[in-house]
């Protein structure tokens, strides 16, 4: 930066701290006395401890309680007293974000997560910004390859679009990411790993994301055992990423494993600031924060952002209310099956209950009809498979169904696709088609 802008920015500077003192302590939250803030800046709480010596703990302000200020703190409340000094910053939590971080696993508050320092050159960016003007977002026109064949086929995918990946646990959604991640055409993937057990957070990026996933790509994990904030935080902070590097016109993949724990999250604030319990336990604010977080991200005049939220759904219920909301609010979902998993069908996506709200504007006419011709044939075999699996169905007594039970082998063997096979676009393309216009007979 040059001296004359140093030299403008002078009488700007705030030249006095802002000091409160810790009041109580009560569960997750700090009831604080000052210092004069604002919903969502960041304070530092000054503690002395006699093992440790001075540290400073950062904390939020998530609310007021008559004339104190109540925190929550990004790390844990084990040290803080009475008496603490809270210095107000003024200001809301701010990242340093540049492409020197590339190839790199970060925390929730923007730092390697292998405790090392910093690139140089990074510039500061706020976690924490507006959604794009819904007037100011391009239409979605161009076809996005994401390496998958049942996608790039049946589910098409356009660059900025919104897609949820909903399942219960354990049936492929890290698996199948790690596949989009490796073998998408986008310029950078800004993954979130949320509320992940710490195993699993180093097995996904040595197993499923490996070398040549992590070197186009940014990781920022919160693990299940950090402060509800940290969890919460971690979304922002990639989602922020994600804006930089789309403001400077790349077509970034952002992928968030999952926005059910970001919910839950959010639920623990909730709860702890005196929030009443909604539905199923969730308080009002989950169901404001997240379209607040999920509209940040498509399209806007310099790039895109196009993105994939996991949904963790509770017994299998797709019904529940995360995943109901976070359904309405995206450009499409993705329905991980059980059923399929243990039939050996990987990924285990249920192209029936899936759907892309944009595939019919951002494909060819001849892909839609053959996508359609497909979906057609395998809704036929698994409306009537009971029937044809005890036997009670005779062939020839119509045409529909005999010809489902010819193409089903073919439409699975098809949706199938080996967790190191990468397809191209036109190659699901192409054989799409031929399988729709009697390839397989």
């Amino acid at each position: 930066m040059k001296a004359a802008q140093l030299i403008e920015k002078i009488p700007n500077i705030n030249t006095f701290k802002k000091f409160g003192k810790v009041n109580r302590v009560v569960g997750l939250m700090i009831e604080s006395q000052g210092p004069e803030s604002s919903i969502g800046d960041v304070c530092k709480i000054h503690v002395n401890s006699p093992k440790n010596g001075h540290q400073i703990i950062l904390a939020e302000v998530v609310g007021f309680n008559n004339e104190y200020v109540v925190l929550m703190p990004y790390t844990s409340v084990r040290e803080i007293s009475i008496g603490c000094l809270v210095e107000g910053t003024g200001k809301p939590l701010e990242i340093k974000v540049g492409p020197e971080l590339i190839g790199k696993v970060l925390d929730s508050m923007g730092n390697p997560f292998d405790g090392s320092s910093l690139p140089k050159g990074l510039v500061t960016v706020p976690t924490d910004k507006e959604p794009p003007n819904p007037l100011k977002r391009p239409p979605i026109n161009k076809q996005l390859e994401v390496g998958v064949k049942a996608i790039d086929g049946m589910l098409t995918v356009g660059s900025g679009q919104r897609v949820g990946i909903f399942a219960g646990s354990g049936v492929g959604k890290s698996t199948l990411l790690g596949m989009i991640a490796r073998n998408t055409q986008a310029d950078l993937n800004v993954i979130a790993l949320i509320g992940e057990r710490g195993r699993e957070v180093r097995e996904f990026i040595e197993r499923d994301l490996g070398e040549e996933g992590l070197s186009r790509s940014i990781v920022v994990a919160a693990t299940g055992d950090q402060p509800a904030l940290m969890r919460i935080k971690g979304a922002f902070t990639a989602t922020a990423i994600a804006e930089y590097f789309r403001d400077r016109g790349l077509n970034v993949m952002l992928m968030m494993d999952s926005v059910t724990r970001v919910a839950m999250a959010q639920r623990e604030i909730g709860l702890a600031t005196g929030e009443p319990p909604a539905q199923k336990g969730y308080t009002p604010s989950v169901f404001s924060i997240l379209p607040k977080l999920l509209e940040r991200t498509g399209t806007n005049l310099k790039g895109t952002i196009t993105a994939f939220y996991t949904v963790l759904v509770d017994g299998d219920d797709m019904n529940e209310p995360i995943a109901d909301t976070v359904r309405g609010i995206l450009d499409g979902h993705i329905v991980l099956d059980r059923t399929l998993a243990n039939k050996g069908q990987y990924p285990a996506i249920n192209v029936l209950k899936s759907v892309s709200r944009l595939m019919n504007h951002i494909s060819s006419p001849e892909h839609v009809k053959a996508a359609e011709r497909l979906r057609e044939l395998y809704y036929t075999y698994s409306k009537s498979e009971d029937l044809i699996n005890i036997g009670a169905y005779k062939r020839g007594t119509s045409k529909e169904i005999d010809d489902a039970i010819h193409y089903e082998p073919l439409i699975t063997s098809f949706l199938k696709q080996g967790y190191k096979e990468k397809v191209t676009l036109e190659h699901t393309i192409n054989e799409l088609v031929a399988l729709s216009n009697g390839g397989g007979k």
